[in-house]
């Protein structure tokens, strides 16, 4: 019977763990673009100090580039509270609904 009482507590770590390495991996992803988004802007700007018109040209593609790397971090973290809200309802059969009674996690991308 003792080891009953242990199995529940043993799953919730077990969730509790994948949760942690569900952050850890999104986390890493956010960070790992964010650096990229510094040198872009970096290349960007000096771009922009040099008024050279082949540079300027290239800073279209550049910044393009960078709003994509924003869109894919507002994505991870889009995803990252979809999961935790997820996590966190497996948990408690309660769960967030709105007053329509549907999920209050829904997700809506911008067009």
């Amino acid at each position: 019977m003792d080891g009953d009482a242990f199995t529940g507590i043993g799953n919730g770590m077990q969730a509790d763990n994948k949760v942690l390495q569900t952050f850890q991996k999104s986390f890493v992803q956010v960070q790992n673009i964010l650096d990229q988004n510094r040198l872009l802007i970096n290349e960007i700007n000096q771009n922009h100090e040099s008024k050279i018109p082949d540079n300027l040209s290239r800073n279209v593609g550049l910044i393009r580039e960078l709003n994509n790397n924003i869109r894919r971090v507002v994505d991870l973290y889009a995803d990252l509270s979809s999961s935790l809200v997820e996590a966190s309802s497996d948990g408690d059969s309660g769960g967030t609904l709105k007053s329509d009674g549907k999920p209050g996690h829904k997700r809506i991308r911008p067009g």
